[in-house]
């Protein structure tokens, strides 16, 4: 094994450069995992663009590999061995405090950069920590005594399992958060990663009419979304989306709307709530708005209308997810457009802002430049 590790660390805004870090030598308790895949998403569009985390970063949270350098203690820990693939969850709890009791590590503040300026969290931590190696964006990551990692199932590549993240956030908003089950009617906003990913999880969980909206430059996407199970699709710039969605539900509404159009303003959230049925609906929203001074709390009340936040996935999420992609009951190896490797990671994060046509879902494979040579 080579005695230094080769990264793509973020140092300032939009600027990323090649980095050597030394081989850590891992303590007793925790393993490396070498890197496959590091699916990038729009979170990382917006934190390469802005930082919020000073110093040098390596970044990538969305993790897939192979078990290496495990020590003894952290295979009987974590139930694996040298050689196994699995995906790593970017939080990194405490397991001490009431929230990693619970298991919502996520809520951890040992893992919540926004308010710990020493928090752990794979793709948002400071290179300049020990150990250094805490994103995907590199050829091994390190894996201490309390990541949270998962087997992933045989038969299931790691391009695939790259699939993981936004396939969890999809299970975890629409099925544990806002309760979509059998016989729901749902609607989806926005066609990306996620969208694709709820629609897949409304269906798998017995759905009985899912609506997926998109603009018109997401026609591949809509197109793909009827693939993988949505009964309609609506391009919101050249038809009235509310009126199509009530021509669809015979003036019902529907049961759930799942707001995925992170960053596209006031408008889906005021579809959302027209969408809604007349009582009792659910809308579940992403929290891009920093301020909504119009925000129409008095229709939000007569139709009690629950709102719920999108916030990150939970363990059962994620190995529900894991075991949708080993079923292949849907084609989801059709999300993963895009693969570049290493020193293409400026590119890569662009590609997934609208960089490139037709992207969904970006893999970053750390050794595909070495593979092709």
């Amino acid at each position: 094994m080579n005695q230094t590790v080769l990264a793509a660390v973020r140092t300032g805004p939009g600027t990323t450069e090649i980095r050597e870090f030394p081989l850590p030598e891992v303590p007793e308790g925790s393993a490396l995992m070498k890197v496959e895949v590091a699916g990038i998403c729009g979170t990382d569009v917006k934190l390469y663009a802005k930082p919020t985390i000073e110093g040098p970063v390596i970044m990538g949270h969305e993790n897939i590999g192979i078990v290496t350098n495990a020590s003894e203690e952290f295979m009987e820990r974590k139930g694996v061995k040298n050689g196994d693939r699995i995906f790593v969850e970017h939080y990194v709890g405490c397991f001490n405090c009431q929230w990693c009791h619970i298991g919502e590590y996520r809520h951890c503040e040992n893992t919540d950069w926004r308010t710990n300026t020493n928090a752990r969290r794979y793709g948002y931590t400071s290179a300049e920590n020990p150990y250094h190696l805490w994103g995907g964006f590199a050829e091994y990551m390190y894996l201490p005594w309390n990541a949270v990692i998962h087997k992933v199932p045989d038969g299931v590549s790691a391009e695939l399992a790259g699939l993981v993240t936004p396939m969890s956030n999809g299970i975890q908003w629409a099925l544990l958060d806002a309760g979509v089950g059998y016989n729901s009617t749902v609607l989806i906003q926005g066609p990306g990663q996620q969208g694709l990913s709820q629609a897949v999880a409304c269906k798998q969980a017995g759905a009985s009419l899912v609506i997926v909206t998109g603009t018109t430059r997401d026609k591949a996407r809509l197109d793909l979304a009827k693939v993988l199970g949505a009964d309609y699709v609506i391009d919101v710039q050249s038809e009235d989306a509310l009126s199509r969605i009530m021509e669809i539900t015979k003036g019902q509404g529907v049961d759930v709307v799942l707001d995925c159009t992170s960053g596209a303003g006031v408008t889906p959230i005021f579809l959302g709530i027209d969408a809604l049925k007349r009582r009792g609906g659910t809308l579940l929203v992403q929290g891009e708005l920093a301020g909504f001074p119009d925000f129409p709390l008095k229709k939000l009340t007569e139709k009690a209308i629950t709102i719920k936040s999108a916030r990150g996935h939970s363990y059962v999420a994620c190995e529900l997810a894991l075991a949708q992609l080993a079923s292949k009951r849907f084609p989801l190896d059709l999300l993963t457009t895009h693969r570049f490797g290493l020193k293409d990671v400026d590119r890569a994060i662009k590609a997934i802002g609208g960089g490139e046509p037709d992207v969904i879902h970006v893999s970053l494979m750390p050794w595909l430049d070495k593979e092709e040579q």
